[in-house]
């Protein structure tokens, strides 16, 4: 049995990349498919093209930015997303500065092109927060992800609170235009629960697949070694996405570690297509519990894949067992 299970072992936690955390995966209308995440140095955004999902695995990496010598996007660049909007192509992350390593701030950039490998990426600085905003991206602010509905374009993103103990929440708002926010933001979810507040209260990294006629928004709690997860909020499409009353979370992690299969930490997750319409999730993880130092700096966060199932009510269903080699 031991020797099954180790085989079994092998076979699931069997990373699509290796170190690179915080992946984000994106399939456009011609079909390819577009990878990005944090590199370990956190020194600098990539992307990858393919024509499959699994081709992404030894798809030739390009760098497109770099962070600065000095000053604000210094130091930190995390968590990149590429979006498509509007017919224009733009990357959200998360960076902070070399005087100031834990002041980070959401910047965009924008590619000046139709082809986001090749052509010209520029600065457009921080996200714009609303005229009647007076409280965003005043402290600690990163994992901004965007998604649309019913016309509208929304952004939603981790910020600690910037007074007290500094607790990391998920805010929503509505987006004016791909750099400005139209409304003041809305706080979606506090780490309520004990596996939300395991060594630091977290709330972060949020991601939208949708189902049907919901909207489901996973993300990620607690601090990033063994003890990371996932939890999700839920809401019908047609609903106040501004309300938080209308979402739904839920009360125990959708996905944690396991041992016995070899997956430690998994979390700051994305969801894509497979042609036949499957959908997919990509997530972090390590394959080994013990960390020398601070987690942060382990740069063995890989990037895996599932297929997600769908229960008899519609909601999604994250299981190892599920795994994409």
């Amino acid at each position: 049995m031991n020797n099954i299970l180790k085989d079994e072992n092998k076979r699931l936690n069997v990373p699509l990349i290796e170190q690179r955390a915080d992946p984000y995966v994106y399939r456009h209308t011609d079909g390819k498919y577009y990878f990005t995440a944090s590199v370990p140095a956190y020194d600098k955004i990539i992307l990858r093209c393919a024509d499959s999902l699994y081709a992404l695995r030894d798809a030739q990496e390009k760098e497109i930015w770099h962070r600065h010598e000095s000053g604000d996007m210094s130091e930190h660049v995390w968590a990149p997303e590429l979006h498509f909007i509007n017919g224009k192509w733009f990357i959200y992350f998360a960076s902070s500065r070399k005087d100031d390593i834990w002041r980070l701030r959401p910047y965009i950039l924008e590619c000046l092109g139709s082809d986001p490998m090749k052509d010209e990426w520029v600065e457009r600085g921080m996200i714009q927060r609303s005229d009647d905003d007076i409280y965003s991206f005043e402290a600690f602010s990163l994992d901004a992800t965007v998604f649309e509905n019913n016309g509208e374009w929304y952004y939603v993103w981790a910020e600690k609170v910037s007074v007290g103990i500094q607790i990391s929440n998920l805010y929503i708002a509505k987006m004016e235009s791909p750099t400005k926010l139209s409304t003041a933001q809305v706080l979606l979810t506090t780490p309520d629960y004990d596996w939300e507040r395991r060594d630091i209260w977290v709330n972060e990294g949020p991601a939208v697949v949708k189902h049907n006629d919901k909207i489901f928004l996973t993300y990620s709690a607690s601090a990033t070694g063994e003890v990371y997860c996932m939890g999700m909020l839920s809401i019908d499409k047609d609903a106040d996405l501004l309300d938080p009353r209308e979402w739904k979370k839920e009360k125990k992690p959708v996905l944690c570690s396991n041992a016995e299969l070899g997956f430690f930490g998994p979390g700051h997750n994305s969801f894509t297509k497979l042609p036949d319409g499957t959908d997919v999730c990509m997530f972090h993880a390590r394959t080994y519990r013990d960390i020398v130092g601070n987690p942060l700096y382990d740069p063995n966060r890989h990037a895996f894949i599932m297929k997600v199932e769908w229960d008899e009510a519609g909601n999604p269903v994250f299981d190892y067992k599920n795994m994409i080699l």
